[in-house]
């Protein structure tokens, strides 16, 4: 009897399903599968969807403890959240302009749950100012993304890379490591390049700076000039860009004082000074530049003169050995004194119109052996090449650099190429 009962009820079960897929109703199982679920809208480690936010930004005076005082919660209660929270996160000096966020829960509009603060793109601090109060400070994750760019100077470096949708950053970089070698004030229609480089994000989107340059070609006045950063010495951590023939970019002198400026006037003996009205020898190279510009010691040296001249204006000269000296002249303000040691890249002062000049510049003088010459003219000492010990080492890193360089292609030879492979399917069909 039990045998048969248990025949009879995996039957009946068989079929009342089948009579129920006949049935016309809306089974249960779709009706559940048709709930809109919401999904959490989480931000900063919470989810947004269980509370109502305010958006400001600090205003001058903004206190942690004044923010919550102006949204319901007492000073007691303020003293209280500061003591359990002062080891974990510094909450007391909040910068003014920066965001910060207010969490309401649903069943509480007046007194804030959450205090977030957000001050940049690398972190966020978030406070629970209720029940379990604690503070804690995230950091978010950085991602170091390897990119390449390629353009053709139409104008200057900067308008290139900004119109390619670089990050105009990367102009600055890239100058640095030809600072030696090539004069970015004299650059010409249809000078190009080509750059791997690092650059670092964070959420995936939000960059936050160029790393640094792996490799570089510079093709200036048809002369190309590779560049690949290596670390010569190991001990001291010293790290230069060298050539593909491993020979040192950095010389003892950089090739201008100024940053993306222009030479207004050459070293000229034979000049006509329009501020004097006469023939008048210029024994400098004025660089044009906007007023506060910075101005860099082209070398490293002792500060033999930090003062003010009729003539000069504000000026600084520096002696650089018993060979050479450099001078600036006209500076809005100076900021070295005499007998301070510089090194090569430190700001000595700012682009100025002090003393007999006509126009916001830099005149730039260059002394050698005690006779005032033309910098572009002098042959310049280089600096210390690879050791012979670290060469096969540095020949092994920038083979594949190398390779990723050549496969780069500037906007004429892609669209070259593009019009060859098109003609090659033309043709095969």
């Amino acid at each position: 009897m039990k045998y048969h009962l248990f025949n009879i009820i995996p039957l009946f079960l068989v079929t009342t399903l089948l009579c129920c897929k006949n049935e016309k109703k809306i089974p249960r199982a779709i009706e559940i599968n048709n709930i809109k679920i919401e999904k959490p809208n989480l931000k900063y480690g919470l989810d947004f969807n269980k509370f109502s936010s305010k958006e400001y930004k600090i205003k001058k005076g903004d206190t942690f403890g004044d923010i919550l005082e102006n949204n319901g919660i007492d000073y007691p209660e303020v003293y209280q959240i500061l003591k359990k929270i002062k080891s974990s996160v510094n909450i007391r000096k909040l910068q003014i302009g920066k965001p910060y966020t207010l969490l309401f829960t649903k069943d509480s509009i007046i007194t804030p749950k959450y205090f977030i603060y957000h001050p940049g793109p690398l972190g966020y601090t978030v406070v629970n100012l209720r029940d379990s109060i604690y503070g804690k400070k995230v950091e978010k994750p950085v991602r170091v993304v390897e990119l390449q760019a390629t353009g053709i100077i139409k104008r200057s470096l900067y308008e290139t890379m900004t119109n390619s949708g670089y990050n105009s950053m990367l102009t600055y970089f890239l100058a640095d490591v030809y600072a030696w070698t090539i004069d970015f004030t004299r650059l010409d229609k249809g000078d190009r390049f080509k750059v791997i480089y690092n650059e670092k994000f964070v959420d995936d989107s939000i960059s936050i700076g160029i790393e640094r340059i792996k490799a570089a070609y510079f093709e200036h006045k048809g002369k190309g000039l590779y560049a690949f950063e290596f670390i010569h010495d190991k001990n001291k951590g010293i790290v230069d860009y060298f050539d593909d023939k491993a020979k040192n970019l950095r010389r003892a002198f950089l090739k201008s004082p100024v940053k993306f400026s222009r030479i207004s006037s050459r070293y000229n003996l034979k000049r006509k000074i329009a501020y004097y009205g006469r023939v008048k020898p210029h024994k400098g190279t004025d660089y044009a530049a906007p007023v506060g510009t910075p101005i860099m010691a082209t070398a490293n040296g002792r500060v033999i003169e930090s003062r003010y001249a009729k003539g000069n204006g504000n000026y600084v000269k520096i002696r650089h050995n018993n060979k050479y000296s450099t001078q600036y002249l006209h500076m809005k303000r100076r900021k070295v004194r005499a007998g301070q040691y510089v090194k090569q890249g430190d700001v000595i002062g700012w682009v100025g119109m002090t003393g007999y000049t006509s126009g916001p510049h830099v005149c730039y003088r260059f002394w050698k052996n005690g006779r005032q010459v033309d910098p572009y003219k002098q042959k310049l000492p280089e600096a210390k090449p690879i050791s012979k010990s670290l060469r096969s080492e540095f020949f092994e890193k920038i083979k594949p650099l190398k390779t990723k360089l050549s496969c780069l292609y500037f906007e004429d030879e892609a669209h070259e190429i593009k019009l060859v492979m098109n003609y090659n399917d033309f043709t095969e069909n």
